[in-house]
């Protein structure tokens, strides 16, 4: 019975990191950037993974520099691997869905990056991951981000977005915003949407 509750019971960590996306989602993108820092500072290298994994996937929107987005991304996917190794099925199969989106940043990240061949590898992962996405508003745009960044690379695409529009964004015009635990089909996803500024 104690276990059921501790279950159900809200998860403290993943509330305060959803306060922080608001207010990055706000408009206050430094103060987010160190309000996140704070709270990676209380998880730690070897915190939870699934807490890790959200708090790095946000962390990255806010880097100015890209080789800090790509390594902020690049933690997130390593937790979402140890995510994916424990023995919480709940939180694995939380993890697999995410994997898509995962990769579609960082193939994003290394467009910025001019290293196309990365670029690609991420995206032949997101894609091949997509098959665990739902078929949803959050999936379908997630796809969607897939296949316009994969126009992109292929050269049939448009060669850049707009002013601060990341090539491989599920969100824009016309696209979705991906639900989470903070609302949204279920809570089944690590985080509540990404933004790009």
């Amino acid at each position: 019975m104690a276990e059921q509750q501790e279950q159900a019971a809200p998860d403290a960590m993943m509330t305060r990191i959803g306060q922080v996306v608001m207010l990055h989602h706000g408009g206050d993108r430094e103060e987010a950037r160190g309000r996140f820092l704070d709270l990676w500072g209380e998880i730690g290298e070897d915190g939870d993974p699934l807490h890790r994994c959200t708090l790095a996937h946000y962390l990255a929107d806010t880097q100015d520099d890209p080789a800090d987005e790509l390594a902020w991304d690049l933690r997130a996917l390593s937790a979402a691997e140890e995510l994916t190794d424990a023995a919480e099925r709940h939180r694995s199969l939380a993890a697999r869905a995410f994997y898509p989106s995962l990769h579609l940043n960082l193939a994003a990240d290394y467009v910025k990056l001019g290293r196309s061949e990365a670029a690609r590898s991420h995206l032949r992962r997101a894609r091949g991951a997509a098959g665990a996405l739902g078929n949803d508003r959050y999936g379908d745009g997630v796809r969607a981000a897939i296949g316009r960044l994969e126009l992109r690379l292929d050269g049939t695409g448009p060669s850049h977005g707009g002013p601060g529009e990341d090539p491989g964004s599920v969100e824009g015009p016309g696209t979705v915003e991906r639900p989470g635990p903070f609302g949204g089909s279920g809570g089944e996803t690590l985080g509540p949407p990404r933004q790009r500024p």
